[in-house]
């Protein structure tokens, strides 16, 4: 739960930080997510990475390209796809993100030492490589339903 709720409060401060540049957490996320992944990146591959449906990330999308920071255009191998990329005004606005949620994150981990941020970001990750054996193991069907702690 703690980490749920240290989740929700740190999004609601980049969204405060990211709210000049006419950004929603929609919106900032398919930006983030969409760099992450590559320009012409399709929808469909952007709505799984970000987890959601194909119908909400045509909305922001739309929101998107009516900002003027993405466009969408036709695959060329298959017409039904939609891939995305940025227009040179979504590049700079990730600049700008970039920007803002660095210093978003430098105040919220003020004040922790390195080697505890180092402790942090193992743990993170030994938690995110197990959930995902977890996940894997749950579709293989070798989940014993065992309960090895909280």
């Amino acid at each position: 739960m703690r980490l749920g709720q240290i989740h929700r409060l740190w999004r609601m401060v980049v969204d405060q930080t990211v709210q000049p540049l006419g950004l929603t957490q929609p919106r900032w996320t398919a930006l983030m997510c969409l760099r992450h992944l590559g320009e012409g990146t399709t929808q469909k591959q952007l709505s799984e990475a970000l987890g959601i449906e194909l119908s909400s990330l045509s909305r922001t999308l739309d929101q998107l390209e009516n900002q003027g920071l993405v466009r969408r255009h036709v695959n060329g191998q298959d017409r039904r796809a939609r891939n995305v990329s940025f227009t040179p005004q979504g590049r700079d606005i990730l600049t700008a993100l970039d920007s803002r949620t660095r210093s978003a994150r430098a105040e919220l981990l003020a004040g922790l030492p390195e080697e505890e941020l180092e402790t942090l970001w193992t743990a993170l990750a030994r938690i995110e490589h197990n959930v995902w054996q977890r996940l894997e193991a749950s579709q293989t069907g070798s989940v014993t339903g065992e309960h090895h702690g909280s």
